[in-house]
């Protein structure tokens, strides 16, 4: 396992580097709704299959290397189902407070779930780095594709909620900081905690993810040709993982 100062400065860079994406909502200005929409469906795409492709061919194996089958599939179950259970939390909460209330609180909904997210995340690849470098670096990139997209329609959200373009950063900034700390307490307890089984965790995170929220974004599309796109898309985010897994062997 690698714990030492190297790994320190990998996973803080990292971590500010995924922390850095909650600003990609800024560059909206600069384009056109129907430009936006445009990229939003192939990077959703490719960030689909970027997951997928991390959790089956860089996370799974980790896991699988250092546990016995039937612990491999309880972590990856309980990852899947814990974000299942959250997402269905904050969306009967959301509808909860809606009837109860004039007050919208999907904005900070957003951001309680972002902030929650990010930092399962965190501590989930800094703890495939510190099992296996290249395995973590395949997973932060899996990680980075998905963010992309979702840091786009977070900063829709807050902005269509009636929160100010420079608040909506601001706080979406501050959420994304909980990465580099879940990044940082791997490696501080990487002596004590059960990192194959957080990578296990954190790879049902990535499948819950890429299987419920992005896959059905990506299946409806009008015309063959659209189609056609997303699935290259999606294939070429599962190629690339692969690609990266073949060339640690």
């Amino acid at each position: 396992m690698v714990a030492g100062l190297r790994a320190l400065l990998t996973i803080t860079a990292g971590g500010l580097l995924m922390t850095l994406f909650t600003l990609v909502g800024g560059l909206t200005v600069f384009l056109s709704s129907r430009r936006q929409q445009q990229l939003l469906l192939p990077l959703i795409a490719l960030a689909a299959g970027s997951l997928l492709g991390g959790a089956l061919f860089h996370m799974l194996p980790q896991g699988i290397a250092a546990l016995p089958p039937h612990r491999v599939g309880g972590y990856l179950a309980a990852g899947f189902t814990v974000f299942l259970g959250l997402e269905q939390l904050l969306r009967w909460h959301h509808g909860h407070r809606q009837q109860a209330s004039a007050v919208q609180p999907v904005a900070l909904l957003v951001l309680l779930g972002d902030a929650l997210h990010n930092f399962v995340g965190g501590l989930g690849i800094a703890s495939t780095y510190l099992i296996n470098p290249a395995a973590g670096v395949a997973a932060w990139l899996a990680a980075a594709a998905h963010e992309l997209p979702q840091e786009l329609g977070d900063y829709g959200v807050l902005v269509h909620s009636g929160w100010r373009p420079a608040q909506a950063l601001r706080w979406n900034f501050i959420a994304g900081l909980s990465f580099p700390i879940g990044g940082l307490l791997a490696w501080l307890l990487a002596g004590s905690l059960p990192l194959p089984a957080l990578v296990l965790f954190a790879a049902g995170n990535f499948l819950y993810i890429a299987a419920s929220d992005l896959v059905p974004e990506i299946k409806t599309q009008a015309t063959a040709s659209q189609s056609a796109q997303t699935l290259g898309w999606f294939a070429a985010g599962l190629l690339l993982l692969w690609l990266l897994a073949v060339a640690e062997l």
